[in-house]
């Protein structure tokens, strides 16, 4: 069977849960349009002002918005996070003191993150710089919470809880909503004064809830993936409880500043269009997901998560097994992206990273990985993750040559 043929065969497999995911978008559209009807959404909204940003009223909009559509009392939408991690640094300085401790839950945190926590590295400022402890509850031997340990896990000091949804560059499974709203339980139960703080990336518009709407006190993520749409041009959010926010916000800005600064700089219109288009951008990259675990399955790659069940994120992984093949992998996929075809990606240092990645990303949005990405990090057993797909049918065109560059496993 050639590759042509395994993705018909895979497209006639998926398309009840295809049907199903088109489901979620309704449902997540009806509440974006909800949200935008009450707060009176107009085109006056998409005007910016200059400066310190003061008083900008689609910003305020916009954050009013955020927090309806995600569950939470407040939310801050801003151009000026450079990017996901920048806003989950900005969430931790803001809460975290000396003395205090932060618990990941979920294993080891995203490679970006271990600088910032000072886990790696020797860049001035991290966490453990300021006598913030850290500690992470290893996952089970079945790569999923330790719910067993997580119960007896909270100290007197552990001031926040650090929730990675997705899988990040380890194969676990994603967290699902209400895998979250049980770790919050948990935590709450044995200190209800403990944050719990949700590293929301990639996992947007994924379910019908996001964790603020299942008692999450704060969580962070990126504007140029799944809430962006496609065409945000920069930015991150906060959102949760309002003092929370409000503390997260005066480290990207000021103390007493703190979410009243920040202009906007004529993107206004962006955001709230992407915003709207981003229920449908999502769910055609989760059919992505599903397409590309079917056929790398059939092919005889492990791939996580497995061809047939419900998504947590965006986040599609496959084990290649080579360094050769995660290269010839990402090479495919760069030549049938929109942008930069001609390009061929190479292994390189990555800031924030640990290993060299190889990263294949065509995208109109510089580092945005929603329209259709791949990239993984040199290192055994050379896992790549894919990412995006604005259209599942682009996926399907660009992985008929990632098919025919890596062959059977």
């Amino acid at each position: 069977m050639n590759s042509s043929e395994l993705l018909e065969k895979a497209q006639k497999a998926l398309f009840p849960i295809f049907s199903e995911i088109d489901t979620k978008v309704k449902k997540n559209l009806q509440k974006t349009l909800q949200a935008y009807r009450i707060e009176r959404v107009g085109v006056h909204h998409f005007t910016s002002v200059s400066g310190y940003g003061h008083d900008d009223l689609g910003r305020e909009t916009l954050d009013r918005v955020f927090a309806r559509i995600v569950g939470a009392e407040s939310a801050a939408v801003r151009v000026q996070f450079v990017s996901g991690t920048h806003a989950i640094a900005c969430a931790l300085f803001g809460i975290l003191r000396p003395g205090d401790e932060m618990l990941a839950v979920a294993g080891t945190p995203y490679d970006t993150l271990e600088e910032v926590i000072g886990l790696r590295g020797t860049s001035s400022g991290s966490l453990a710089e300021f006598n913030i402890g850290y500690r992470e509850l290893p996952l089970s031997k079945s790569k999923t919470i330790d719910w067993n340990g997580l119960s007896t896990a909270i100290k007197n000091n552990t001031r926040l809880v650090l929730i990675q949804r997705s899988c990040g560059y380890s194969w676990r499974e994603s967290l699902s909503i209400e895998a979250i709203a049980k770790i919050v339980t948990i935590v709450k139960q044995q200190n209800p004064n403990t944050v719990c703080f949700v590293d929301n990336c990639y996992g947007e518009l994924i379910e019908n809830l996001e964790p603020t709407a299942v008692g999450a006190d704060l969580m962070a993520g990126s504007l140029i993936k799944n809430p962006g749409g496609t065409i945000v041009t920069a930015g991150g959010y906060l959102a949760g409880k309002t003092d929370l926010v409000e503390m997260a916000a005066s480290r990207l800005t000021a103390p007493g500043i703190g979410t009243s600064g920040g202009a906007t700089f004529d993107q206004n219109r962006l955001l709230f269009q992407g915003l709207f288009l981003a229920p449908q951008m999502v769910a055609e990259a989760v059919k992505s997901s599903h397409l590309i675990a079917w056929v790398f399955d059939r092919l005889g790659y492990p791939v996580n998560p497995p061809p047939l069940i419900p998504r947590k994120d965006i986040i599609q992984a496959i084990e290649l097994g080579s360094r050769e093949k995660l290269i010839a992998f990402c090479k495919a996929i760069q030549q049938h992206s929109p942008v930069g075809s001609y390009l061929d990606p190479t292994p390189a240092p990555m800031p924030g990273y640990e290993s060299q990645l190889v990263m294949a990303g065509g995208t109109f949005i510089d580092g945005s990985t929603s329209e259709f990405s791949a990239d993984g990090p040199l290192r055994e057993p050379y896992i790549v993750f894919c990412q995006g797909g604005t259209h599942w049918t682009h996926t399907a065109i660009a992985l008929e040559a990632a098919i025919d560059a890596v062959g059977l496993a």
